[in-house]
């Protein structure tokens, strides 16, 4: 891998700004919430959008004691960065991947016997012995064994002479819904079968249930472990939760930022953008922005009243957003021009515009809204350097931030 190339300041025309401070600030502020359960940083997706290298270090620094990734690829990322602390695959690999995550000592979770076996047999071709976490599927139905299959599973890991049982879990479905009982049943069921790996002489290992919202509303779903992701970066993981002490004081990590490509002057009954959907009201001034639909900026934003921040103020989307870029009316007489900087989401002033917001308007939920910013927007980072002395602006285009130890093989 290569190290990353600065982003050119004078070429640059919309970058995702990313504040390692903040990240760290937030993982130090679960860290205690938590307490005495360890923090796992979920830096899978690439950290959310943030940059899984970077955030992973920030995370680290801030208190983490464990990273999350969804596949093997994500794990082996960290790995080349030079990351060495344990990372937990949170689906089980497939069976051509687990040779891989072995060598990567990265820590499966498992759920079939299929699972066990393929772990088994890469640990045995290493010569090594690999420690595994168990995944019981409580009600969510998506990954994981029912309570019978996972007792079998543990039982089996116990009997390995290549596994060990380093984890048992489960995922909640609701926790972001403080009022919906169903957290409670999933954790009575849980409580069930960990009494049965008790009755079997099984030691579990590190058992963990949280995500953010576990973490944050359920206090009796920490166990040993936590695994936080939303808030990790930032954001609520519901309205629900809005009220609750430790939520106040996260800091939003992302503020994606574009600078003004063309201003016109269009006079009153115009129409801007593909369809020819907007019809300005009153000659006013037309900016274009270099970030579209294929960055991240989704195409009917517009139509839901969607604004950017220019000079400190709110200013509405003008047509359909398009693939690369998009119109904004900045009202009549407006004094903007080529290279002014426009904030999409983040601070500009006294003026915010929050992921949240954008969730709303597209009835979905903040975690898409981050994980939708592209490959193509850079990601510049700003504030603390993180643990291991990399530049607080490093900047890349790609996913990863930086060379590091050379993969094991």
């Amino acid at each position: 891998m290569v190290d990353a190339a600065p982003v050119d300041p004078a070429r640059r025309r919309g970058w995702a700004e990313v504040d390692l401070g903040a990240l760290r600030h937030n993982a130090a502020l679960l860290a205690r919430t938590v307490a005495p359960a360890q923090l796992c940083a979920v830096v899978k997706a690439n950290g959310y959008g943030h940059g899984s290298v970077a955030v992973a270090r920030a995370a680290l620094a801030g208190g983490a004691r464990w990273l999350a990734v969804a596949v093997v690829e994500e794990g082996a990322e960290l790995r080349d960065a030079g990351v060495d602390a344990p990372v937990l695959l949170l689906s089980e690999p497939p069976a051509g991947a687990m040779d891989e995550a072995v060598a990567l000592g990265l820590t499966p979770t498992l759920y079939t016997a299929e699972g066990v076996e393929a772990a088994s047999l890469a640990a045995a071709r290493r010569e090594t012995r690999t420690a595994v976490h168990v995944k019981v599927d409580t009600g969510m139905h998506r990954v994981g064994a029912d309570p019978d299959g996972a007792v079998a599973l543990a039982l089996a890991v116990h009997g390995s002479a290549r596994l060990s049982l380093g984890g048992f879990w489960t995922h909640l479905a609701v926790a972001d819904e403080p009022a919906h009982d169903f957290t409670a049943e999933q954790l009575r069921r849980f409580d069930a079968v960990l009494g049965r790996l008790e009755a079997e002489g099984i030691e579990p290992g590190l058992v963990h249930a949280a995500n953010s919202a576990g973490a944050l509303a359920h206090p009796a779903s920490r166990h040993g472990l936590v695994r936080c992701g939303i808030a990790l970066y930032g954001h609520v993981p519901s309205a629900e939760l809005a009220g609750l002490g430790p939520v106040a004081e996260l800091r939003p990590s992302l503020t994606l930022k574009a600078r003004v490509a063309l201003v016109r002057e269009l006079d009153a009954g115009e129409r801007v953008s593909y369809g020819l959907r907007h019809r300005l009201e009153r000659r006013g001034t037309v900016a274009t922005v270099p970030l579209g639909y294929a960055d991240g900026v989704t195409r009917r934003l517009w139509a839901q009243g969607a604004e950017v921040l220019v000079g400190g103020r709110r200013c509405p989307m003008a047509g359909l957003v398009t693939m690369d870029q998009l119109m904004v009316d900045c009202g009549p007489g407006a004094a903007a021009a080529p290279g002014d900087e426009v904030v999409l989401i983040g601070r500009q002033g006294n003026e915010e515009v929050r992921a949240e917001e954008w969730a709303a308007r597209l009835d979905t939920i903040t975690y898409e809204v981050l994980c939708a910013i592209g490959p193509r927007v850079p990601r510049v980072y700003v504030g603390e350097g993180d643990a291991h002395g990399s530049p607080a602006d490093a900047t890349d285009s790609h996913p990863s931030v930086a060379a590091g130890a050379a993969r094991p093989r």
